[in-house]
């Protein structure tokens, strides 16, 4: 990645996550490591976005969400085989959603995002099983 490119980004990347949102964190997760799980979910983030708007199933309620993307958490977990690490979106009509996004090491593709799951509507908290 061109240098300018790598300096901008790592700018956009903390200003993204100098959000309002605290979450658990490893602190044994740093380094290469923690940066390559960030740039995984802002690729993500990039590739699911539509006309400015972040795309999403929400099996629970059954509907297409069009989340605008606020921050990313700087907290990451591991929750099972995956990195888990959040990010704040804001529906049209100013839902807050909470996002968790499940980061795994691809083999051929390094860390990725394989799933988004709604952790957080407004106030709601959802519970998830993604251990062994």
């Amino acid at each position: 990645m061109p240098k300018l490119l790598t300096i901008a980004f790592l700018g956009g990347l903390a200003l993204a996550m100098a959000g309002p949102a605290a979450a658990a964190d490893d602190p044994s997760i740093k380094g290469e490591l923690r940066a390559s799980i960030q740039a995984a979910m802002f690729d993500h983030v990039r590739a699911q976005t539509l006309d400015g708007d972040y795309v999403l199933y929400d099996a629970v309620d059954g509907q297409l969400l069009r989340l605008r993307f606020d921050a990313m958490h700087a907290g990451i977990v591991r929750k099972g085989n995956f990195y888990v690490s959040c990010a704040d979106f804001t529906a049209a009509d100013g839902t807050y959603y909470d996002l968790d996004m499940l980061v795994a090491d691809h083999p051929t593709d390094g860390m990725r995002v394989l799933q988004a799951i709604v952790h957080k509507k407004g106030d709601d908290k959802r519970q998830y099983h993604v251990h062994d």
